[in-house]
């Protein structure tokens, strides 16, 4: 399903990226329910069916296809952006990858396909979105890290790694924009329940088996923050807010492996790792 982003409207309009399911999809739910158009990207041909459903909300869809983790997919999206001729009102980077695993067993091109869409797709975009809000003198900008990346992750090191540098960058641009009237927030979601740990080849973990937070639940606290212009918000459960804590005073090798307890296999998996 795709309207007409073009067409004069007092509605702001809003860019979610990774929006075909998951956390992504929440995100412009709650956004279009609180009253605003969607530019929506993922790479996945679901991204289609997640529109149409947008678009019975009553908010005007436009869906864009993209792989994020090229500089042509980025480029596209950028295109798609300054086609509409409107400006971007928030902007949600949201869209990630992960993979579990040993990082000497985890292939290089996946551990470069999550450096290429978690960290070099959100520079890019910002790049790419900022400058036009600073010039407006107006904008919002959400950009989806993780509890994971709050102390060193065995197990998934290079998706923990990157969700630390998102943190730290979106810390670091709010300042660098605090007297522009462009805000930056970042959402750092515990373990929820999307198809990540499927993806990530992580079902079979300990964090694969806990309990997570819906989805849902994640982007209505992350829009809530986004919109009143807030720096960061942790939307977990208890136990992840209390991990949270731990992690703030213990040590980093302390921190590794409180995390690797996490990340470790368990079952058939646990098995052959053993075996091996």
């Amino acid at each position: 399903m795709e309207n007409d982003l073009t067409d004069l409207t007092v509605r702001p309009l809003a860019l979610v990226t990774g929006a075909s399911s998951g956390i992504g999809l929440e995100l412009a739910r709650e956004l279009a329910e609180r009253g605003f158009d969607l530019l929506v990207t993922a790479e996945n041909p679901e991204l289609t069916l997640a529109a149409d459903g947008l678009a019975q909300l009553g908010t005007a869809v436009r869906a864009v296809q993209a792989d994020l983790t090229t500089a042509d997919g980025v480029q596209t999206l950028l295109d798609e952006v300054a086609a509409v001729a409107r400006p971007i009102d928030v902007a949600a980077l949201n869209a990630g990858r992960g993979d579990g695993g040993a990082f000497l067993e985890i292939p290089l091109e996946n551990d470069l396909a999550t450096v290429q869409l978690n960290i070099v797709a959100n520079v890019r975009l910002a790049k790419g979105i900022l400058p036009a809000m600073v010039q407006r003198g107006a904008g919002r900008v959400l950009i989806t890290s993780s509890t994971g990346g709050l102390m060193p992750g065995p197990g998934y090191a290079t998706y923990a790694a990157s969700k630390a540098f998102l943190t730290s960058f979106a810390e670091a641009l709010r300042h660098e924009l605090k007297d522009t009237g462009v805000t930056v927030t970042a959402l750092l979601p515990g373990p929820t329940d999307t198809d990540f740990f499927e993806q990530a080849d992580m079902v079979d973990t300990v964090v694969g088996q806990g309990s997570k937070d819906d989805p849902a639940d994640v982007a209505r606290r992350g829009v809530e923050a986004l919109l009143d212009g807030k720096d960061k918000v942790e939307a977990n459960t208890v136990k992840a807010r209390m991990q949270s804590a731990m992690a703030a005073v213990l040590p980093d090798t302390a921190k590794a492996a409180m995390h690797a307890g996490m990340t470790k296999p368990t079952g058939e998996k646990a098995e052959r790792s053993d075996a091996g």
